[in-house]
C-alpha cells in the first residue's frame, strides 16, 4: 500500500513539472495563477543601450559670456564663431552671446578681407572683442568708394590719381567724376578768367582689390594757368 502512495505521488510531481508550472501553496481561496518560465520577457536592444550610452555622452557644457563690437565702424557686419554665422553687429549696438567654454575663433568680415581673433571662454567671465581699431587700418571703407590721393600739372592740363576702392566679395564696375577751377589769361582778350574742366574715370575692380586711375582734366586755351585742387563728384558702382 505504501508502495502505490509513493508511485502516486513520484507521478503527480512528474506531471507538474512536465508542464512548466510551479504552483505555490497559498490560503487565499482565489485561484493561483501559474508563472510559465516560456513567457516573454522585456529585455533592453543593443540600439537602445547604444542610444542611452549616446545620451549619457551628451553632457551639457558649461557657457560663458562673450561681447563683439565695432566701435562706431561704420557697418552692419555678420559675425561668425567657429565658422559659423552667430548674429549681426553694428556700429552702434554690440552683439553679445552666451557660448561654450573652450577656446574659439571670432571673425568679422567686410567683402572678402577678415578679421579674427582667437578667445578663451570661461565660464561666468565676460570677453569682450572689439575689431573697431583693426578696422580702421585693414579695411578703411566698408563700402565701393573712391578718393583722390594726387594731383599735378602737366603741360596744358592736370592729371588727378584716383584710387578705386572695392572691398565687396564681387567685381564691380565703378565711375568717379571730378571737376577742377582754375583761371588763365585768355588768348582772346588777353585778360584773367575764370574757368573749369570736369572729366569722368571708368573702370572695372576685382573684389577686395584697390585700383589706381589717372584722370587727365584739360584746359582751355590761354597762358598762365592757376588752379584750384580738384574736386570729387558722383561716384557710382555696379
Amino acid at each position: 500500500m505504501k508502495n502505490i502512495v509513493l508511485i502516486t505521488l513520484v507521478l503527480i510531481v512528474g506531471c507538474v513539472l512536465a508542464t512548466g508550472c510551479v504552483g505555490q501553496i497559498n490560503k487565499d481561496p482565489a485561484p493561483e495563477k501559474c508563472v510559465c518560465p516560456a513567457c516573454p520577457t522585456l529585455n533592453v536592444t543593443t540600439k537602445t543601450v547604444s542610444n542611452m550610452t549616446g545620451t549619457e555622452a551628451n553632457i551639457t557644457k558649461l557657457k560663458g559670456p562673450i561681447r563683439v563690437s565695432i566701435s562706431g565702424y561704420p557697418a552692419n557686419l555678420p559675425v561668425t564663431i567657429d565658422n559659423q554665422t552667430a548674429g549681426v553687429v553694428t556700429q552702434e549696438k554690440p552683439l553679445d552671446l552666451m557660448i561654450d567654454e573652450g577656446s574659439h575663433n571670432v571673425k568679422v568680415c567686410v567683402g572678402v578681407i577678415c578679421v579674427n581673433e582667437t578667445v578663451e571662454i570661461v565660464f561666468a567671465k565676460r570677453i569682450t572683442v572689439d575689431f573697431g581699431d583693426r578696422l580702421r587700418k585693414d579695411i578703411e571703407f566698408p563700402y565701393p568708394t573712391a578718393r583722390i590721393v594726387d594731383y599735378y600739372r602737366s603741360g596744358d592740363a592736370v592729371v588727378v590719381i584716383l584710387e578705386f576702392i572695392n572691398p565687396s566679395a564681387k567685381d564691380i564696375t565703378m565711375s568717379a567724376e571730378v571737376s577742377l577751377g582754375y583761371t588763365l589769361i585768355s588768348d582772346k582778350t588777353s585778360q584773367r578768367i575764370g574757368e573749369s574742366t570736369r572729366g569722368k574715370a571708368f573702370t572695372t575692380v576685382k573684389a577686395g582689390q584697390h585700383l589706381s586711375y589717372n584722370l587727365r582734366l584739360d584746359f582751355a586755351s590761354g597762358t598762365s594757368y592757376m588752379f584750384d585742387p580738384p574736386i570729387l563728384g558722383q561716384v557710382t558702382s555696379n
